[in-house]
């Protein structure tokens, strides 16, 4: 198991129902790692024990030396886990900058007074937040959206503005829950240069879920197959191609 992250033995009860059973995974500093399985595989209900989001029933998350079993999502965003999410959850009436520069909040040092009176120090990180948004922005390719409302962009640009959102708050792991969806060929293609680019400018790990699977052989390095939340194959995008098992799981057929 890596010593950078790494989930042993998660399982997710709901009642009687088993969404997830005994899933392990580890990831090494700057992978990119695929999560694949039919509709109702357990792959979202992952990241959100991942993220904080649920308390694995059983099993353990190890994240550079610390236990994150229990912690909240905020507590996890802070160590260095963000994540986006299958249905894009932006701040509709909010303007695209604002959308990035709320999630460098979890980062400042400034107390609540320290905002309301616009102590010297607040007006500092005030300044430099503004300016890390813009810079994300730019990095994503919306600086020339920055002022206009998020619910007015196209879907592509809303995902990208996810995305920016998620770097905002200084992670060292991304958790991209369907970043594909909704895109054209075209915006596909420019998504997976646009992570690539991100993963090495930004020294990321990015796990991933994704139903394009045109998407998910061409980016990642590695991919794991989910399917009534068991793990049935692990390994390249050659020998996940490849495995009966994994057709069957799709198709319904070897």
């Amino acid at each position: 198991m890596s010593d950078f992250f790494a989930a042993t033995g998660l399982t997710m009860k709901f009642g009687g129902l088993i969404a997830v059973n005994d899933f392990n995974i580890s990831l090494s500093e700057g992978e990119i790692v695929g999560l694949i399985g039919p509709n109702g595989a357990g792959k979202t209900t992952v990241f959100n024990m991942l993220a904080g989001y649920y308390v694995p029933s059983e099993g353990s998350i190890r994240f550079r030396s610390q236990i994150l079993n229990g912690r909240k999502a905020n507590e996890i965003t802070k160590l260095g886990i963000a994540r986006t999410f299958q249905n894009i959850r932006l701040f509709s009436d909010l303007s695209v900058v604002e959308n990035v520069t709320i999630a460098y909040h979890c980062r400042i040092r400034s107390t609540f007074l320290g905002a309301v009176f616009r102590l010297p120090l607040y007006r500092r990180e005030e300044k430099e937040m503004y300016e890390g948004a813009m810079n994300l922005l730019n990095e994503v390719g919306l600086s020339h959206v920055t002022g206009e409302r998020s619910n007015s962009l196209p879907y592509g640009m809303q995902r990208r503005l996810e995305i920016a959102r998620a770097l905002a708050t200084g992670p060292r792991i991304l958790l991209l829950d369907e970043p594909a969806a909704g895109m054209n060929p075209r915006e596909t293609m420019e998504l997976i240069d646009l992570i690539r680019r991100l993963r090495d400018a930004h020294r990321l790990t990015v796990f991933l879920i994704e139903h394009d699977m045109k998407f998910v052989m061409k980016i990642c390095e590695r991919i794991k197959v989910l399917d009534y939340g068991t793990t049935i194959a692990e390994g390249t995008p050659e020998v996940i191609q490849n495995d009966p098992r994994v057709i069957e799981a799709y198709l319904g057929e070897a």
